[in-house]
C-alpha cells in the first residue's frame, strides 16, 4: 500500500514501517486485537511527505532479514524522528535507530536465534507490569548483529549475557527499542509489552471496531458505488462471503454474485453456498458449473504453481464470460485481505516478495474496464470473522477453517483428476465430522486431508491391496504466519484411519503429519 487508507482519517493510528521481516504483520495483528488502527507501510514509501499525511500517533518500526552493514540496506526516513511522537522500534528497528543517531552496531560473536532470557535492569514504562528490576522475562530473539554502542541520551533497560542493550529507551525524545520479537507468539508477554507502548506510553485508548468498520464500509460503498451495478466473484469462502454480505447491506439488489464451481471444492460445499445466498440472504446468485473445464484443463499437470496459474487464469476466463451476460456492471467486488495486499505485492527495490502465487481475479478489473470495490482490504482474517458474526452471518459458516483459493488441487499433489478429487472429498469429509464430534473444530485453525502421489501394499480381509496414501494435517495458530501440529491423542487418529480405510474406496494407509510451521507451511503445496 502506498497510501493511508481513508479509514486511518477516521481512527486513531499506529504506523509500522516495514523493513521486510516475515513477522511484520504479527505486529499489525497484536495492536489490532487491542482495539488500534494500525497500517504496514514499506520503508521506501514511507518518506517524509508520507508520514506528515498519515499523522501517526505512534510509530514502530520492524524488523529485517538485512544487516545494517549492508551497503544500501533500510533505513528510517528522518522524519520518523521529527514526528514528536513515540517510536519503537522491534530487532532491526533497534539496530537501525541506534546507526542512524549515533550508536554503533557490529556483527556479533554469539549470534541470538529462538528463546532467550532478559534481565529487566531499569524501571520503564515499556515494561510496566513485568515485575521489579531483576526479573528475568522469556522472549524470542532473531538476530545475528547487535548493539555494541547506544546514542547519546539512551540508556538500556534489559540485557542478555550476549546482548548488553536487549532494550532501550530515551525517555526525553520518547523513543524505545528491543533487540528481541514481542509480536510472535514465542514471547509470552509481547502483547502486554505492546500494550504498554501502544496505551500507556502512547496514550492510545483503542476505538477500532467491527460495529464502526461496519457502518464506515457501507457508507464507503454507497459513496463508491452510486447507482451503479457491482458483479463479486463468490469462491464460497469466509472473505468473498462476507465481502458479498455487506455489500449486499449497502447497495442490495445492485449486486450479483458469480459463484464459479470448479469441482474443486470440499464436499456438498457448492450445495451450500447456493442455498446461503439465495436462499437465506436472497442475494442474486448466478451459479456456474465449470467442473469439466477445470478438470480437463488439470490433465497431465503436476506442478503446483502450474496448477495455481492454470486454476486462477481459467476462473478469470470463466468469470469474465458469465459477467459479460449479467451485463451493465461497473465495479467488480473481491475479498481481498491485507495479508494478500501486504504480500502480493514486490515493491521495487523494497523488502517485499511474494512467497506463492495467489488465487485471485488479477487482471480483469482492466480487461472489463472495471472499478474494484474491496471492503476487507485494510482487515485480516479473524477481523474478516469478527466482521461476518457482526454482519450476522451463521458462525459454524464464519468459523470454518481457511480453504486455498485453488481448492483441493493443491492437497492432491501430482496430476488432478475426478476420481482422486472424489476420493479427497470422502476422506476429508470423514475426518473434519470427526474433528467436531470431538469438539476439536473451532480449536484448529486449519485441518485438512491430503492425497498423496504414493501408493502402498495393503490386507484387507485375505485380499492384497496397492491403494493411495492419505496425509491427515491440523495446525494451531493465531494468524497463519506460524503454526505447531494439533496434538491428537493416538485414539483419535485411529477412529479417523479406520473409518477413512473402511468407507473411503482407494486409501488403504492414513499418516499424520507432525511439521510445524516454520521449517514446513500449512498446505503441502
Amino acid at each position: 500500500m502506498t497510501a493511508p487508507s481513508a479509514l486511518a482519517k477516521n481512527h486513531e493510528r499506529v504506523l509500522i514501517v516495514d523493513f521486510g521481516s516475515q513477522v511484520t504483520q504479527l505486529i499489525a495483528r497484536r495492536l489490532r486485537e487491542m482495539g488500534v488502527y494500525c497500517e504496514i507501510h514499506p520503508y521506501n514509501r514511507a518518506d517524509g511527505g508520507f508520514i506528515k499525511g498519515f499523522d501517526p500517533k505512534a510509530i514502530i518500526l520492524s524488523g529485517s532479514p538485512a544487516s545494517v552493514h549492508w551497503e544500501n540496506s533500510p533505513r528510517a526516513d528522518k522524519q520518523v524522528f521529527e514526528q514528536g511522537v513515540p517510536i519503537l522500534g522491534i530487532c532491526y528497528g533497534e539496530q537501525t535507530i541506534c546507526a542512524q543517531l549515533g550508536g554503533k552496531v557490529e556483527p556479533s560473536d554469539h549470534r541470538e536465534f529462538g528463546r532467550a532470557d532478559i534481565e529487566i535492569v531499569a524501571d520503564s514504562p515499556l515494561f510496566a507490569g513485568f515485575g521489579p528490576v531483576g526479573t528475568m522475562e522469556r522472549v524470542w530473539m532473531s538476530h545475528g548483529d547487535k548493539v555494541d554502542v547506544i546514542p547519546d541520551g539512551f540508556r538500556a533497560i534489559a540485557k542478555t549475557p550476549n546482548a548488553p542493550f536487549a532494550a532501550i529507551e530515551n525517555a526525553e525524545r520518547r523513543i524505545w527499542a528491543i533487540q528481541f520479537h514481542a509480536e510472535v507468539a514465542h514471547t509470552p508477554r509481547g502483547a502486554m509489552l505492546l500494550r504498554n507502548f501502544v496505551q500507556g506510553i502512547a496514550g492510545l485508548k483503542g476505538d477500532w471496531t467491527m460495529a464502526a468498520l461496519r457502518a464506515e464500509q457501507v457508507a464507503k460503498i454507497r459513496a463508491q458505488v452510486g447507482s451503479g451495478k457491482v458483479i463479486c466473484g463468490l469462491s464460497g469462502g469466509v472473505d468473498s462471503s462476507v465481502a458479498a454480505v455487506l455489500i449486499h447491506e449497502a447497495i442490495g439488489d445492485q449486486l450479483t454474485c458469480v459463484f464459479v464451481d470448479t469441482g474443486l471444492m470440499r464436499a456438498n460445499e457448492a450445495d451450500e453456498v447456493v442455498s446461503l445466498f439465495r436462499g437465506h440472504y436472497n442475494i442474486p446468485l448466478v451459479h456456474i458449473d465449470a467442473k469439466a473445464e477445470f478438470l480437463g484443463g488439470l490433465k497431465g499437470v503436476d506442478d503446483p504453481e502450474r496448477k495455481r496459474k492454470f486454476i486462477g487464469k481459467t476462473f478469470i476466463d470463466v468469470f469474465e464470460r458469465e459477467a459479460k451476460k449479467v451485463g451493465g456492471a461497473g465495479f467488480l467486488a473481491q475479498g481481498t485481505l491485507y495479508p494478500d495486499v501486504i504480500e502480493s505485492v514486490s515493491f521495487d527495490g523494497g523488502p517485499s516478495v511474494t512467497i506463492k502465487s495467489h488465487h485471485n481475479v488479477g487482471g480483469l478489473p482492466e480487461r472489463m474496464n472495471l472499478k474494484l470495490v474491496e471492503p476487507l482490504r485494510e482487515l485480516f482474517k479473524d477481523e474478516v470473522r469478527a466482521l461476518g458474526r457482526e454482519l450476522g452471518l451463521p458462525p459454524a459458516f464464519v468459523g470454518r477453517h481457511p480453504f486455498p483459493g485453488p481448492g483441493l488441487a493443491i492437497r492432491i499433489p501430482g496430476e488432478v483428476t475426478a476420481e482422486r478429487v472424489a476420493i479427497l472429498q470422502k476422506a476429508d469429509a470423514i475426518y473434519l465430522e470427526e474433528i467436531r464430534k470431538a469438539g476439536l473444530y473451532d480449536t484448529i485453525w486449519q485441518a485438512f486431508a491430503v492425497l498423496l502421489p504414493v501408493r502402498t501394499v495393503g490386507v484387507m480381509g485375505d485380499e492384497r491391496t496397492y491403494d493411495n496414501v492419505l496425509a491427515l494435517r491440523a495446525v494451531t495458530s493465531t494468524d497463519g504466519m506460524t503454526a505447531d501440529y494439533f496434538p491428537f491423542d493416538h485414539e483419535f487418529l485411529g477412529r479417523c484411519a479406520t473409518r477413512i480405510i473402511n468407507e473411503v474406496r482407494g486409501v488403504n494407509r492414513v499418516v499424520y503429519d507432525v511439521t510445524s510451521k516454520p521449517p514446513g507451511t500449512i498446505e503441502w503445496e
